[in-house]
């Protein structure tokens, strides 16, 4: 009997060796034919009987060979979050019980960089050490599939950053042949003849973290613009995205309108919400916080370079007055769409300094006192001088704040009374918002 039990599991070694002998020569076969991840995919999934997704290092999927029933089971085990990404974080090396089986993600790397993850489930048992090495093989072969796609890819990304940035620079003559611009960005897909909006995206510095190495810093941000392009890709055709290096420029196309509705409300939130939500997933998986700023609708060629520098200044803006994480409209701007408009450089501090420290005085200062002063300030500002109303607001007696009143007018005069004086000071605390 022992004998008999020995010779299985020898036979059994040999079956589950030659079963991962055969798969790796599939694999290779499949790569040197110019193969791609679905190839790899779907020949994992056939031999082995599982479900198998690639995805980036943070679970936005690439390829796939996996059913509807198997994703609806990892689903139903939220392991995918609302815009699809898939929460590798949450399966690990390890595993995760999945309906009798489990769910596993393996690194796909080289030459120690993080390229992707290998995502495997199989429900309905749990996958051997055996299954596990056929799938590091495979992980190891899409490892060379990948390094060679991105050396293309960034060949061509390359271009297309330097097509693109001269055209929202109006460099190199590319503004006084719209045809050709047209024709020349068909060839990369692109469809520039429609009205869009453009979107500049930037990952928020990190605070309260470790300073990051410019290593890391640059596989931030070409993980954020992998995300874009692949947002981009499943919203409509011929997208243009590109990393600009700090920022991701992207072109969103109008939505269509429905009969007797107007395009631009149509295009410039919903879209954009749509995308910035799928990129930004739920933070899991290593995603970073990032800023964005949208511009008017560019209805022609002429009109993308104006365009691209309405979005930088709503990034800006909207970052200083917002904080991390805003999405920010150029229209939505408002009085600090005209204050961002003015340098603020000088021997002096420049100008917008010094109409802050002539209208606010020693409110200008960044003392806790008059910080303080100045949110009571604005408060006054928004309730009209309504004393009673302001003291509520700010939880003061209203002997309190008839105190503050009389001391705002001793340091900066008759607000009560002045109405051009009030709006001065409105303004200047505006610049204070941009401009601290």
């Amino acid at each position: 009997m022992q004998v008999l039990i020995s010779g299985d599991r020898e036979e059994l070694a040999s079956a589950a060796l030659a079963r991962i002998d055969a798969l790796h020569t599939g694999l290779t076969q499949i790569v040197l034919e110019g193969g791609n991840l679905d190839g790899i995919a779907a020949e994992v999934a056939r031999v082995l009987g599982v479900g198998v997704a690639f995805t980036s290092t943070d679970g936005r999927e690439r390829a796939s060979a996996l059913p509807d029933d198997l994703r609806a089971a990892l689903a139903d085990h939220d392991l995918v979050d609302p815009t699809g990404r898939l929460r590798v974080e949450r399966m690990g090396t390890d595993g995760v019980a999945v309906d009798g089986g489990e769910a596993r993600t393996l690194r796909v790397a080289a030459g120690g960089a993080d390229l992707a993850r290998l995502v495997c489930l199989r429900p309905a048992e749990p996958l051997t050490s055996d299954d596990v090495h056929a799938l590091e093989r495979a992980a190891a072969v899409a490892a060379l599939l990948i390094t060679r796609e991105e050396a293309v890819t960034a060949v061509e990304n390359k271009y297309q950053g330097d097509f693109l940035r001269d055209l929202l620079l109006r460099r190199g003559g590319l503004a006084q042949d719209p045809a050709y611009v047209a024709e020349h960005a068909d060839t990369f897909g692109w469809d520039l003849r429609r009205p869009v909006v453009v979107v500049a995206a930037e990952l928020d510095p990190a605070v309260g973290e470790e300073p990051a190495s410019s290593l890391q810093r640059r596989q931030w941000q070409e993980r954020f613009s992998a995300a874009w392009r692949q947002v981009s890709t499943t919203l409509q055709a011929g997208i243009p995205s590109v990393d600009f290096s700090s920022e991701v420029v992207t072109l969103l196309p109008l939505a269509e309108a429905r009969e007797g509705q107007s395009a631009e409300p149509v295009a410039g939130h919903g879209v954009v919400r749509r995308a910035v939500t799928a990129v930004a997933g739920d933070k899991g998986g290593g995603r970073r916080q990032f800023s964005v700023g949208v511009s008017r609708v560019a209805r022609s060629l002429d009109e993308l370079p104006a365009a691209y520098a309405q979005a930088r200044r709503a990034v800006e803006v909207g970052r200083r007055v917002h904080g991390a994480g805003s999405t920010t409209f150029f229209d939505q701007l408002g009085l600090h769409r005209l204050i961002a408009l003015i340098p603020d450089s000088g021997p002096d501090g420049g100008e917008l300094r010094s109409f802050v420290a002539d209208v606010l005085g020693p409110l200008a200062e960044t003392t806790t006192e008059a910080a303080d002063l100045r949110e009571t300030l604005q408060v006054l500002l928004d309730t009209n001088f309504n004393v009673a109303e302001a003291a509520r607001l700010q939880f003061f007696h209203y002997n309190t704040m008839r105190y503050r009143v009389a001391k705002l007018e001793r340091l900066l005069g008759p607000l009560s009374t002045d109405p051009h004086l009030r709006l001065d000071v409105a303004v200047a605390l505006r610049v204070l918002e941009i401009a601290p």
